[in-house]
């Protein structure tokens, strides 16, 4: 990777051109899609990238005889793997007569929302883990073959070769994200060996869903460097191991401001009165994991409580003892949609 960032590029640049496909995907993953183009200068803004195009019968989203999707930029961060100049751009996928929206793009209509009460300044931090697997996409990494390790229980912000792997997958990533101007918080090894944690926020409203979607596709990218697979799936093994979630942490300026712990408390109170809609939008299978075990809540139960991981909103103890903060929605499964549930979200405490 160091050879091919040193190389000159005669004042040109790339721009990874990122969007997400219509395919179903095996693993819990996302249809992530890329293409390359090159500009004659370094874009000083998004406005300033141009509009592009691709064959959307490829990817499930249009008909062959009709199959130009419209790619618009909405996102620009720097590109780790060339280095340089050289970018990666996040796009909404779009139609090509009218520039609306595809189904599979959830950004827009968030934008609105959020657009509707910016004064709100609604922040939000998510928790994404995932699951790194062998190449057979079988046997989670470190994970004797048709075998299982020892149970749970070392593994959760463990150190060593017996307790810890994929270090080297995790780091790379943790720095490719700083490198590209995602807002990564940190990182840690989860409950289930083979299984990690990286957390994207603060960010206010409709970035969320951009920084997050951006640190997926680096995840995906640096397994595929290392030969390893990633995997989102919210239950990847079945039976006595911890799932995997997407829990959302989340405040507005109320919240935050003295006195704010009882907006928190409404907050939670309003998404309780509409939990069938949200886990409805929780992310697909959230059902295998919401179980009631593993650190969950049941699916189809409303639950809150302070410093509860058991609950399906967990009220951090530092937020009851200031009178202000945030509050964690536990609910959301690793392979969620992240414009749909923040904005679900913001929706449901500020704009109902």
């Amino acid at each position: 990777m160091q050879a091919v960032q040193n190389m000159q590029q005669n004042g040109r640049i790339m721009a990874e051109y990122i969007w997400l496909g219509g395919s179903v995907t095996c693993m819990g993953g996302f249809d992530l899609r890329s293409k390359c183009r090159t500009l004659d200068k370094v874009p000083t803004s998004v406005s300033e990238l141009p509009v592009w195009n691709y064959d959307g019968s490829s990817t499930n989203q249009a008909p062959g005889d009709n199959s130009e999707v419209y790619l618009n930029p909405v996102a620009m961060f720097k590109d780790p793997f060339r280095g340089g100049d050289n970018i990666l751009v996040l796009c909404e996928t779009a139609h090509p007569v009218d520039n609306s929206a595809l189904p599979t793009n959830g950004r827009r209509a968030a934008k609105a929302i959020f657009d509707e009460a910016p004064e709100e300044e609604p922040w939000f931090g998510i928790e994404q883990e995932y699951t790194l697997f062998e190449t057979d996409k079988v046997t989670p990494l470190g994970w004797p073959k048709g075998g299982y390790p020892g149970p749970q229980g070392p593994y959760y912000c463990g150190v060593g070769a017996e307790n810890a792997w994929g270090r080297n997958v995790a780091d790379l990533h943790y720095k490719c994200c700083l490198h590209a101007g995602v807002k990564i918080a940190g990182q840690n090894a989860e409950v289930m060996p083979g299984q990690w944690e990286f957390q994207v926020g603060p960010c206010t409203g409709i970035d969320q869903g951009d920084h997050l979607w951006m640190a997926r596709y680096l995840m995906v990218r640096v397994t595929e460097e290392l030969g390893v697979v990633v995997s989102f799936d919210p239950k990847p093994i079945p039976g006595d191991w911890n799932g995997a979630g997407c829990h959302t942490n989340y405040s507005t300026a109320k919240m935050r401001a003295a006195g704010g712990y009882k907006t928190i408390v409404e907050a939670i109170e309003k998404l309780g009165k509409k939990h069938a809609e949200h886990v409805a939008v929780y992310g697909e299978g959230n059902e295998r994991r919401m179980t009631g075990l593993h650190e969950t809540a049941k699916l189809d139960e409303f639950s809150y409580g302070v410093a509860n991981r058991g609950a399906s909103i967990r009220i951090p103890r530092t937020a009851e003892k200031d009178g202000c903060g945030y509050f964690e929605d536990r609910r959301p499964a690793s392979n969620i949609d992240p414009y749909i549930v923040t904005a679900k979200i913001f929706k449901t405490t500020c704009l109902a």
